[in-house]
């Protein structure tokens, strides 16, 4: 049975959270391979003059080798 790793990523977009998710597993698939799943573990934003900027999404990206 294979062994399941872990990397917490924070991803970020100007666009939505979605967007966000998908930018920390693209960036994470550029040096791993094999990855089976993702886990979103915290949404946060930054604010400017009363309106999001930028979309935040902790994530932890499994995989096995």
């Amino acid at each position: 049975m294979p062994v399941v790793k872990v990397l917490e990523l924070v991803g970020e977009s100007r666009e939505d959270w979605q967007d966000a998710v998908q930018s920390a597993v693209r960036e994470a698939s550029r040096t791993v391979k094999n990855i089976s799943g993702v886990e979103v573990a915290n949404w946060t934003a930054q604010v400017q003059s009363g309106q999001i900027v930028e979309y935040k999404a902790n994530v932890k990206v499994a995989f096995t080798e």
